[in-house]
């Protein structure tokens, strides 16, 4: 039990068979090399990722005729001729598509002379609180256990096979599905490899050998597998394979690395893969087998267990983890399988996102296709930041880096492109980006391709983290730069438009179309109310930061000047919030995204505060859902969100449940379909969000639970100004909430009732209208009273 009374209990995804297909499989991962175990008894396989191994090169992808047209492309909007405009842009102004991110191989363990009938001993699981995949099954008069994991700490893969009773007897090879060569030698493979410098976008399938690769500029890579034994022998094989024979326990160490070096610098050469990976190796054997183990999982549960979350109980929760997704499916309740998805979207993060790594992208780390679905990419309209809502108010705040690192490439990429394409300071990048930091709109549809918002977008999670961290160094240094050039580019970009308000033109709502006047389809109009949230909410992050860093006064004044001129919120002829600056019926009004809700979600300005708007936002929604919207994983799981921020939790919890029973694979990964892994991430943070929400400068105690959540306690989830809260409920209210402050300052209790507040000492602290002073290190117990 820890000190709010909440039981601690094993998170784990368990089976009873082994993987059929590679969405069955569990990850694992540290950020930087990933892998999807899937359990095979008589042979193991392991499907293994590097961030770095991309396909393409360093290459300028601005498009130098852009600029010329982009006065025609408003001239066009501003006479409502919005085909026109849209015909303009895709013919003129947008870019080539982004690179995908590349399967790195596979590693093979075959156990030779296993009996293909196990007695029914099998068992394979994902213990999330260690980071181990592990599986168990007999041989024998005894069993053997198998476990694999990725060290952080030591920056390899380590995979352990022991046996209780008998001798094992092993062949370990390892593949690619790209361009490669294997060496064996003694204990030792050594895979060598050469990535594509471009795949065709229409080439399809796995084919070992597909022909879509250009000679020279691509990435190399390199691949090494150690073998370490304490008994027993291993030779090579005349095929290139390694056997093992006699072993009571083996390990097989795994490193991995790219010549990647940036993503404007010409790869290093296969020597720098090489030796990257001869590094991590020799201090890997070094440590041991139980010295990798014990650095892998004091750093693990070090993270993992920062937050615990109870929802209640079930039968349920001892049948395995299939079995209780499909008896879930069929109506059954089992909350504790939706606490288990808050934390499995932590585990994800934490192994797909680590300091010095590159951020999750589109498939977190995990890929098996040389051409995965939309590239596999960072698509920067969503989904990229979907994939870091859950890092602040999940404790996993350090995983938010590698998207900090990104931005400031991104930062010097985008410079370029807002300079040729736009004839504008600072700096921008459109919806999609890849390892080469392509700021540039992709080819295809102005409906996706032209949407300059994404990096301003992207600046939001640089708030964000100094709003629960309170970091002023962090806020100078890093975030404030960052905002204000995304800020400057936006400055140049708006232009009066009608009503001299200050409007983006040409302006699209991502992906979606509307039905122009003529009866046309158009993407293409101006100041979407996506553009001007947007703006808005930069805006004001930018004189936040400038009144918190006491500078920049004179670019203070120019922000304010323009928010004065910005386009309000508008409410439609259905009683919807209005999409777009005109009221345009939807060519499709079950669109998957809802963009011009972004400021209810995850943006702050509509609330209590705002009835008629958050009015007009529950009115979309409904339209939305009537005519088929949230059918990808990702869109429901931005449901979930927007209920919460509307404090209805039956709706929300609806919406979990529908994430879970609909768009969610065996191994729990978000089937969009296909898999993507930002439905995970959305619906962490949509639990979290129904549970804590603190973007008001208050704290809100469960303001969406569910009446599915009766009784429950949680701890360790952040809140915004530096706190770390905890709260038990029962009945549907809570009862006692524990409050942690990183500085000194005020608290504020969202809170309409009465309750008392109590230090660590047990005395009283005076609470004038929900608010009380509270010092840095310290802790608070709330205890709700009787009313």
């Amino acid at each position: 039990m820890n000190k709010l009374g909440i039981e601690q209990q094993a998170w784990k995804l368990w089976y009873e068979l082994p993987a059929m297909k590679w969405e069955e499989a569990l990850p694992i991962g540290n950020g930087r090399l990933g892998g999807m175990v899937f359990g095979g008894m008589g042979c193991e396989r392991i499907q293994l990722n590097e961030d770095t191994l991309w396909a393409g090169f360093p290459r300028d992808t601005n498009n130098y005729e852009a600029l010329r047209y982009l006065k025609r492309t408003r001239s066009s909007v501003d006479s409502g001729e919005y085909a026109e405009a849209e015909r303009l842009i895709n013919e003129k102004m947008l870019g080539v598509n982004t690179e995908p991110y590349q399967p790195l191989g596979n590693l093979w363990v075959e156990h030779a002379g296993l009996p293909a009938n196990d007695n029914g001993s099998y068992r394979r699981e994902l213990d999330l609180a260690t980071g181990i995949a592990s599986s168990e099954y007999g041989l024998g008069n005894g069993k053997v256990l198998r476990e694999a994991y990725v060290s952080a700490v030591d920056d390899v893969m380590v995979v352990t096979y022991e046996a209780s009773a008998g001798e094992l007897e092993l062949l370990v090879s390892v593949d690619s599905l790209l361009p490669h060569k294997v060496g064996a030698e003694r204990d030792k493979l050594v895979l060598t490899g050469h990535c594509p410098t471009h795949v065709a976008d229409n080439y399809k399938g796995d084919h070992p050998h597909p022909v879509l690769f250009e000679d020279g500029g691509g990435l190399s890579f390199e691949l090494q597998l150690k073998v370490l034994l304490e008994d027993g022998a291993v030779s090579e094989t005349s095929d290139g394979r390694l056997h093992i024979t006699g072993a009571r326990k083996v390990t097989l160490l795994l490193a991995a690395a790219t010549d990647f070096v940036r993503y404007d610098k010409a790869p290093a050469g296969l020597q720098a893969a090489s030796a990257r990976c001869t590094d991590r190796m020799a201090v890997a054997e070094t440590r041991g087998s139980s010295g990798l183990l014990s650095n892998h999982t004091k750093d693990h549960t070090r993270m993992f267990g920062r937050v615990e979350l109870n929802l209640g109980m079930t039968a349920a929760a001892d049948q395995p983890t299939d079995k209780r997704l499909i008896a879930y499916r069929n109506g059954g309740e089992d909350p504790q399988l939706e606490a288990l998805y808050l934390q499995y979207g932590r585990y994800l993060l934490m192994a797909s996102s680590r300091p010095g790594t590159q951020p999750a992208n589109l498939q977190g780390i995990w890929n098996h296709q040389v051409q995965p679905p939309w590239n596999s990419n960072y698509t920067i309209n969503i989904n990229t930041q979907m994939n870091y809502w859950p890092a602040e108010v999940c404790a996993l705040s350090e995983c938010h880096s590698p998207l900090f690192e990104m931005l400031r490439e991104l930062e010097e990429s985008g410079q370029r492109t807002a300079k040729i394409h736009y004839a504008a300071r600072g700096w921008v990048a459109h919806h999609n980006t890849d390892l080469w930091r392509s700021t540039v709109p992709t080819g295809g549809d102005a409906s996706w391709a032209f949407w300059p918002l994404g990096g301003a977008w992207l600046t939001r999670h640089l708030w964000e983290h100094y709003a629960y961290s309170l970091d002023l160094s962090f806020l100078e240094k890093t975030a404030y730069p960052l905002l204000k050039g995304s800020a400057m580019f936006l400055l140049d970009f708006l232009i009066e438009g009608p009503g001299g308000y200050l409007v983006t033109n040409p302006s699209t709502s991502p992906e979606n179309k509307f039905v122009t006047q003529s009866g046309e389809l158009s993407s293409v109009s101006l100041a979407s109310t996506m553009d001007i949230s947007m703006v808005r909410e930069l805006f004001t992050h930018c004189i936040k930061a400038c009144r918190l860093l006491e500078a920049d006064s004179p670019f203070v004044v120019e922000l304010e000047a323009a928010l004065l001129k910005l386009p309000p919120l508008q409410i439609g002829r259905h009683g919807q919030l209005q999409e777009w600056f005109y009221d345009f019926e939807e060519s499709e009004p079950g669109h998957r995204h809802i963009s011009q809700l972004y400021d209810l979600h995850p943006g702050e300005r509509m609330t209590e505060e705002t009835p008629e708007l958050l009015a007009a936002a529950r009115i979309s929604l409904e339209r939305r859902l009537s005519h088929g919207g949230g059918h990808t994983g990702w869109s429901c799981a931005w449901l979930i969100n927007q209920f919460a921020r509307l404090r209805d939790g039956e709706e929300a919890h609806r919406f979990v449940r529908t994430l879970l029973s609909r768009s969610t694979h065996a191994n729990l990964f978000n089937d969009g379909p296909p898999f993507q892994i930002d439905g995970n991430f959305g619906g962490t943070a949509g639990i979290a969000e129904m549970l804590l929400q603190s973007h008001k400068a208050a704290i809100a105690l469960l303001p969406a639970l569910p009446s599915a959540w009766p009784e429950g306690s949680v701890s360790g989830l952040r809140a915004r100004g530096g706190f770390t809260v905890g709260i038990t409920w029962d009945g549907g209210e809570w009862r006692h909430a524990s409050i942690t402050a990183a500085a000194n300052g005020i608290c504020m209790i969202a809170h309409s009732g009465e309750f008392e507040v109590r230090d660590e000492a047990g005395a009283s602290i005076a609470c004038e209208g929900g608010a009380f002073q509270v010092i840095a290190g310290e802790s608070y117990l709330l205890s709700r009273l009787e009313e």
